[in-house]
């Protein structure tokens, strides 16, 4: 028999050998060493869920002196469980929840959101457009409607842009974080009162509050959104703030929204407790009017071609350097019925050169040359079936009788392989430099070869190679 000790040893290595700091008492999530965030009560830790093999974020809270009582655990046992039926696409998802009592810590499972908090995405990213904001703002107001429309309405007490989360690839944003301010208030150990000083209603000094204190808190997020500014950062202390809240005074960020519609946005959302709208009553304010109408109205209006001529003629250039300037010409030997054409090529980057090639009416054709042009001289931006048009055209003035060929489209040629067999026939090309072209006259030339044309004709008559 093992003792408990023995087994608790053995899943400690178990877990030491997947890489998990530990895991929940059921075994299905995994908790890794990176932290996610940090705050005064709460760390949060990257996990695993086996079963579904998605990462979720591990929150873990230090309990220390919170439950001091039967009484304390029950009325965190019932924020659990009403965390755990709140299901909407702008709060996060909770999954599970456990006491550790050995370590003292309340530990909950969420959806993770690797882009971070709203405050740390929108300091990272300060070049944000308005419209932006305002898809934030709506997606942050029907949470709280969510909210506040439960019987009894859940309040969250500490809204704040740390405790909305961010999918930045999706433009997607929730509310986290929800319940543990409820949690801690209802501790004897606490502060009584419970939340962010920069981001708390009146109100909410006086323990005398309901759901509104939360649009109140949505007012100071949005201003931090425009301003990446928190909110009272011109005070020292918590007290200078508490003076300026219970009095009335608005944070010196809000005088600096440029846009007035906004700012009165804003301001609808911090005046006195009697005068706030409701959640509800603010999703349909006009500043929050979705902007997609009217872009796509203009959009309409100013339509225009994708590119314009001109824009077409850049990019064609742009796109399309300079092609290797070639030209062919030929010359007629009567004696044999064979062409020599002299193909001149001003390369883009070195000397032109001259090059010699004889051509066979009787069994060669423009493409089965230009090929092997394109091979043995490694023309790159020249397709074969460009210059057999070119040799083809040449040939024809040269020879009256010759049938010039209908040459398809470019396309047509983009499948063919321009490899030759290695035992097949090769043109023998002559290459001269251009500056001593004039030194190698074409009769030397014919003259040179004569022999190799005879012994040509020799081999393609014993091979039975067609016209």
């Amino acid at each position: 028999m093992y003792s408990n000790k023995q087994l608790a040893g053995a899943a400690d290595e178990a877990k030491a050998h997947i890489g998990y700091i530990e895991t929940d008492p059921n075994g299905r999530y995994g908790l890794f060493e990176e932290v996610l965030g940090k705050g005064a009560m709460k760390t949060v830790y990257k996990a695993i869920d086996e079963v579904l093999g998605v990462e979720v974020a591990w929150n873990q809270v230090r309990l220390n002196e919170l439950m001091r009582s039967p009484d304390d655990l029950q009325r965190l046992y019932s924020e659990v469980h009403l965390l755990s039926t709140l299901k909407h696409d702008s709060i996060i998802r909770f999954y599970t929840s456990w006491i550790d009592v050995d370590q003292k810590t309340f530990n909950f499972i969420t959806e993770m959101f690797t882009s971070g908090t709203l405050r740390e995405y929108r300091k990272k990213y300060r070049r944000v457009d308005i419209r932006a904001i305002k898809s934030w703002a709506r997606q942050i107001l029907q949470g709280l409607v969510y909210l506040h429309s439960r019987d009894p309405p859940v309040i969250h007490r500490d809204l704040k842009c740390d405790n909305i989360f961010v999918n930045g690839h999706l433009g997607q944003v929730k509310i986290g974080d929800l319940g543990l301010a409820a949690i801690l208030r209802g501790s004897k150990s606490a502060h009584s009162v419970i939340g962010t000083p920069e981001f708390m209603a009146p109100e909410l000094y006086e323990e005398d509050y309901n759901e509104l204190v939360d649009v109140y808190s949505f007012g100071m997020c949005v201003l931090e959104m425009f301003t990446c500014e928190y909110p009272y950062s011109e005070c020292a202390n918590p007290a200078q703030i508490y003076k300026k809240v219970t009095s009335g005074k608005l944070p010196g960020a809000f005088y600096s929204i440029q846009d007035l519609e906004a700012q009165r946005f804003i301001g609808r959302c911090l005046v006195n407790a009697s005068k706030r709208l409701s959640a509800k009553e603010l999703l349909l304010d006009p500043f929050l009017a979705s902007d997609e109408v009217k872009l796509l109205s203009k959009t309409k209006l100013n339509q225009k071609p994708f590119l314009n001529e001109t824009e077409l003629e850049k990019l064609q250039l742009s796109d399309d350097p300079p092609r290797t300037d070639m030209t062919i010409t030929g010359k007629l030997n009567p004696e044999d019925d064979t062409i020599f054409l002299k193909v001149q090529i001003a390369d883009k980057d070195g000397p032109g050169r001259n090059i010699y090639f004889p051509f066979d009416i009787l069994n060669d054709t423009p493409l089965d040359v230009a090929r092997e042009m394109v091979k043995e001289l490694e023309i790159t931006d020249w397709e074969p079936f460009e210059i057999a048009k070119m040799i083809d055209e040449e040939i024809s003035v040269l020879v009256p009788h010759w049938k010039k060929r209908e040459w398809p489209h470019p396309e047509a040629y983009h499948t063919f392989n321009y490899e030759e067999d290695e035992d097949g026939y090769h043109h023998p090309l002559y290459s001269f430099p251009s500056c001593s072209s004039s030194q190698a006259s074409l009769p030397g030339l014919v003259t040179y070869d004569h022999d190799w044309l005879k012994a040509l004709k020799a081999l393609r008559t014993q091979e039975h190679i067609p016209a």
